[in-house]
């Protein structure tokens, strides 16, 4: 059953904004482009909203999924660190897209990938990693279990970790790759503003381990005029360890079990995660299967075709505005815009029938 968690936190609350090197990285990139924002008038007209928007990162440098983002800049920086060198290995954990991405950049920078997976990621995501030319291997037991046995195979010579998930002692290439992810809600807003719209209502953010949801608060809460944004994560009810954080107040863990939302398996929040989603977070959601799976064929029947995480945000949004106390808490109207991630297609992880 979906579940909607408020966070009582000081709507006054100001960070330090990322850094603008990773946005200048990308557009000189080949094969820079902003990705669509897709208006969703019939999702609006459910919801009694002004406007839904879609940020489809279905397409983001030829992979089907935004997390070319953050390990382009992620790579990009680890490389810049090490200085003149041989070629390396780059290791990571994922559940899919992470592992995909840091398989690709690997290659393009010249260097070899290693990608550790656990159950439950999807064999058409296993053989795309496969096809950039990675290395794959497998973990029995959680996402967790994947993380800690790629820091193990990092531990060789040669071998770098690139992980999405921070922990005390492991910040600095995390950090990096929340960076790379101010790019798409840079795009966001110059998209929003030249439709003629001063900023989103709301943004509901997929949430694993909680480094995109960071990102997005590391943008939202930077300047005084982005605080009347709200942000909510939407995560699985079967692995919602970012709502179990808020419920508890401090950083938890959570047992997890397979879902469709594969990406979002994520039983621990990231360490650098925590004080962004205790001080600026304003809600968490906890969707179903079955929420997620009815969302994504709705959007496919609207031309777009998002895999079951990028989903979430529309089952997620459902969720949330059909609770009365919920939409008045977030406060939320007939002209508010609302902006859901559409952060994989259905290329990246297919939907269950």
């Amino acid at each position: 059953m979906s579940s909607f968690v408020l966070n009582a936190r000081n709507q006054n609350w100001l960070c330090e904004g990322p850094s603008p090197d990773a946005i200048e990285f990308h557009r000189g990139l080949s094969g820079y482009k902003p990705t669509e924002l897709i208006p969703l008038p019939q999702i609006a007209a459910e919801l009694g909203v002004g406007q839904v928007l879609a940020k489809n990162e279905s397409d983001r440098f030829g992979l089907p999924a935004f997390k070319a983002l953050g390990a382009s800049w992620a790579i990009h920086k680890s490389l810049q660190k090490l200085g003149d060198t041989d070629s390396v290995t780059i290791v990571t954990a994922t559940d899919g897209n992470h592992g995909r991405a840091v398989a690709k950049f690997s290659k393009l920078f010249g260097h070899k990938a290693k990608i550790v997976v656990p159950p439950g990621v999807h064999p058409s995501a296993v053989q795309a990693i496969v096809d950039e030319g990675a290395e794959v291997s497998r973990v029995h037991g959680s996402y967790d279990d994947a993380v800690a046995e790629a820091e193990r195979i990092a531990k060789s010579p040669g071998h770098i970790l690139l992980q999405d998930t921070a922990w005390e002692g492991y910040e600095e290439v995390p950090s990096w790759i929340v960076e790379g992810y101010a790019t798409m809600f840079s795009e966001i807003d110059s998209q929003i503003s030249g439709l003629g719209i001063k900023g989103a209502d709301l943004v509901v953010v997929p949430a694993g381990v909680g480094s995109l949801l960071q990102g997005a608060l590391a943008h939202y809460r930077s300047e005084k005029g982005l605080l009347k944004t709200k942000v909510v994560s939407v995560e699985p009810v079967s692995a919602a360890c970012i709502q179990a954080s808020v419920k508890q107040g401090n950083p938890a863990s959570v047992p997890t079990t397979t879902t469709v939302m594969a990406g979002l398996n994520c039983g621990t929040i990231s360490s650098l995660a925590w004080p962004f989603v205790k001080n600026g977070l304003d809600g968490a959601i906890a969707i179903t299967d079955e929420q997620d799976i009815v969302a994504a064929k709705d959007l496919a029947n609207m031309g777009v075709f998002a895999g079951p995480c990028g989903a979430s945000g529309l089952a997620g949004l459902r969720s949330v505005l059909k609770n009365d106390e919920a939409r008045q808490a977030l406060g939320l109207n007939s002209d508010s815009t609302l902006v859901i991630l559409i952060t994989e297609g259905s290329d990246a992880n297919p939907v269950p029938d």
